[in-house]
C-alpha cells in the first residue's frame, strides 16, 4: 500500500476494529482466562478503550488530533508473572487485534545500545503490522524490562542481582523520550537493521505505549521515616497469600521516586497513568492452575489417559512457585515438569488407563493404572 493512500486504507482498517465498553472489555478478559488484578485490569481497559475510540475519532470521525485526549501511555508495574504483559497480549491480540509488539528493553542495556537501534522498536511493530507503515501508526508498544534502563546513578539493586543499574540507560532513556513525544522518526525503508540505504518516515504521534517492569529495587532507595513507603511495602512481604510486594496507588503516582530509582524525570512524565499490580493471591494461582491443568488433562485424554491429581498437587505446585518468586508465569513451567516423565513414558504408545499424581514426603509422585 502507498504512503498516498493512508486515508482510505486505515479508515477501512480502523472501521473493523472493534469498540466494546470498557466493562464489556473487562469481562471479555475473564472470559479469555485472566484471573485477579481486578483494579488494574479496569485501568488497562479504559486504555485500551481510549486508544481505540481516539483512532476511530481521527480516521472514522476526522476529528483533529488537536481536539482529543492525550494517548493514554501508561506504566504497568509489580513483581514477575502477575500479568502485566499476558494482560497487553490479550487486549490488544485477541479483542481488539491492533498490531503490537513486546520489546525486551535489557538488550539496549545489557551492550549499551543507543541510538539508531532504538529506532529498531519501530521496526519491529511495522514487520507486526505486516509491512504497513500506516496501520503501524495505529498500534502498541509494549516496553517490557522497562525498569532495567534505570539510570546508573541509582545504588539501587534488583532483587536477585549483585550489579547496579547499567550505566547506558540515560542514553537509552533520552532515545525513547524522543519517540514518546510524537514525532516522525526515520526507519530503513526496507526494514533492515541496518543504518544505511532508503529510509521512511513513521509518526509516533498515535502510538501506545506501555512500559511494563517489577521496580524491585525501588524499595532499597527509602527509609522508614519516607512516608512510610518501605514500611507499606514491608508490611506485605512474601507470605502464604501473596507473591512478592504490594504497592499502592499514591506510592505508584510518586514520580520523585522514580527520579530517585534512576529515571529522567521528562521521561516518566510522558506516562499519564501509572498501574500498580498487585501479588498473586494464593486463590487467584488456584484459579490458574486449575486452567492450566484442564489444557494438561485434555492432552492426555487424546493419549488415551485419565488424568488425575491429588488436591494437595495444587499446594504443591503453589509452594514451587512462591520459592521461585515467578508468579503465574511459571506455573506450565512447575506442571509440566511433574508431568514429564509419565507423559515420556506412557504417550504415543496406543495404550488406555488412569494416572493419579499424589504428593509424598514433599514430592510429586505418580501411579499408572492401565487397562486392558
Amino acid at each position: 500500500m502507498r504512503r498516498g493512500e493512508k486515508v482510505y486504507y486505515v479508515k477501512d482498517f480502523i472501521q473493523t476494529v472493534p469498540l466494546p465498553s470498557p466493562k464489556k472489555i473487562f469481562s471479555e478478559l475473564e472470559k479469555l482466562g485472566y484471573k485477579g488484578q481486578d483494579e488494574a485490569r479496569r485501568a488497562i481497559s479504559l486504555a485500551a478503550y481510549r486508544h481505540v475510540k481516539r483512532l476511530k475519532q481521527m480516521h472514522s470521525g476526522n476529528t483533529p488530533r488537536a481536539d482529543l485526549v492525550p494517548r493514554p501511555n501508561s506504566v504497568l508495574m509489580g513483581p514477575t508473572g502477575c500479568g502485566k504483559t499476558y494482560l497487553i497480549e490479550l487486549l490488544f491480540g485477541e479483542i481488539f487485534k491492533l498490531p503490537f509488539v513486546i520489546i525486551d528493553m535489557t538488550k539496549f542495556t545489557e551492550s549499551g545500545y543507543v541510538g539508531d537501534d532504538v529506532v529498531n522498536i519501530l521496526v519491529q511493530l511495522v514487520y507486526a503490522a505486516n509491512e504497513s507503515i500506516d496501520i503501524a501508526e495505529c498500534g502498541v508498544i509494549v516496553l517490557d524490562e522497562f525498569d532495567k534502563i534505570a539510570g546508573s546513578y541509582s545504588s539501587a539493586r534488583f532483587a536477585g542481582q549483585g550489579t547496579t543499574k547499567d550505566v547506558s540507560g540515560f542514553g537509552v532513556q533520552r532515545e525513547l523520550l524522543k519517540i514518546l513525544e510524537g514525532t516522525d522518526v526515520q526507519i530503513p525503508l526496507d526494514f533492515g537493521f541496518s543504518s544505511r540505504g532508503p529510509r521512511a518516515l513513521i509518526s509516533t504521534r498515535d502510538i501506545s505505549f506501555f512500559a511494563v517492569g517489577a521496580f524491585s529495587g525501588i524499595k532499597t532507595l527509602f527509609g522508614t521515616n519516607e512516608a512510610g513507603f518501605v514500611k507499606d511495602i514491608d508490611q506485605n512481604k512474601v507470605d502464604d497469600e501473596a507473591i512478592a510486594y504490594n504497592m499502592s496507588q499514591e506510592e505508584a503516582d510518586d514520580i520523585t521516586k522514580f527520579q530517585l530509582f534512576g529515571f529522567l524525570p521528562e521521561l516518566i512524565a510522558r506516562f499519564n497513568r501509572i498501574v500498580p499490580f498487585s501479588p498473586l493471591s494464593r486463590d487467584t494461582l488456584q484459579e490458574i492452575i486449575h486452567l492450566k491443568i484442564m489444557n494438561y488433562k485434555t492432552e492426555f485424554e487424546e493419549e488415551g489417559f485419565l488424568l488425575q491429581l491429588d488436591p494437595m498437587i495444587i499446594d504443591h505446585i503453589i509452594e514451587e512457585a512462591k520459592k521461585r518468586q515467578t508468579g503465574a508465569r511459571g506455573l506450565d513451567a512447575i506442571i509440566s515438569k511433574h508431568l514429564e516423565e509419565v507423559a515420556f513414558d506412557l504417550f504415543g504408545k496406543g495404550e488406555q488407563g488412569e494416572i493419579t499424581l499424589t504428593v509424598e514426603s514433599g514430592k510429586v509422585a505418580h501411579t499408572v493404572k492401565r487397562r486392558a
